[in-house]
């Protein structure tokens, strides 16, 4: 097959140096076990499931111990054996650390996702929709779900006092943005070497270049692990694909 032909590779990067203080006390928010397993390892599951993923890169947090803690748990783990893992230390903040994820890509990957460590649940399918829409052509893709409730824009107020509302926006054109986000390598790689503001995900950094960002649709079951609430949502998930699908 020629290069040509050759359809684009696609790395995943998951930065996990989180420590996910809305969880509560414990170890950090990717190491927290939904049905005795690591979230990380199930966000990296979700990740090598799409065929079209040959490399996953995990990014720890800085330390040694952190970094070889998260290697020897993806040693201990039943991974597909067509995808390459790779654990790298990371920074100090997120963009830092998806940086420093991105740095240790090697040459040939055309398609990077960077995936919420913090999102274990998310269908192949879901996956397999953002690298569709990069490969056909849009430099950042994000997968979103429509809002099912009335947002309102306010005035923030730091005492805990009420806060005053100042707009409503349009529902109807609004969305709920998860993760995996895909991107163009040079895009991806070009926002995070020009947009030094702190943003919440590498979507936004895209937009700061003047680029075009594109939904696709996302699923209910890719929803943020970040209260307790969430881990029981997560394992009631876990038994119903169990039950329904044997996962």
């Amino acid at each position: 097959m020629s290069d040509e032909t050759r359809p684009p590779r696609t790395a995943a990067v998951i930065p996990a140096a989180g420590r996910g203080v809305r969880l509560g006390p414990g170890a950090p928010k990717a190491l927290r076990t939904l049905n005795g397993t690591p979230m990380l390892i199930h966000a990296v599951r979700a990740m090598a499931a799409s065929r079209s993923v040959s490399l996953v890169v995990v990014v720890a947090p800085p330390d040694e111990a952190s970094v070889a803690e998260v290697k020897t748990l993806l040693a201990d783990h039943a991974l597909p054996e067509r995808t390459d893992f790779v654990v790298v230390p990371g920074g100090e903040s997120r963009q830092e650390s998806v940086k420093a994820g991105i740095d240790a890509l090697p040459s040939g990957i055309d398609v990077v996702l960077v995936h919420d460590a913090a999102r274990p649940l998310v269908p192949v399918d879901t996956v397999d929709g953002v690298i569709e829409a990069v490969r056909e052509g849009a430099p950042a893709v994000v997968p979103a779900l429509p809002l099912a409730d009335t947002v309102k824009r306010v005035d923030p107020r730091t005492d805990g006092g009420p806060e005053l509302v100042v707009a409503t926006p349009e529902r109807a054109r609004l969305r709920a943005v998860q993760t995996p986000q895909g991107f163009d390598r040079a895009t991806l790689q070009r926002a995070h070497e020009t947009v030094t503001d702190d943003v919440t995900d590498d979507a936004s950094m895209v937009e700061q270049l003047g680029l075009p960002v594109v939904v696709v649709p996302g699923h209910e079951e890719a929803f943020k692990v970040t209260r307790p609430l969430d881990l029981v949502l997560a394992e009631a998930v876990l038994a119903r694909r169990r039950a329904n699908d044997g996962f």
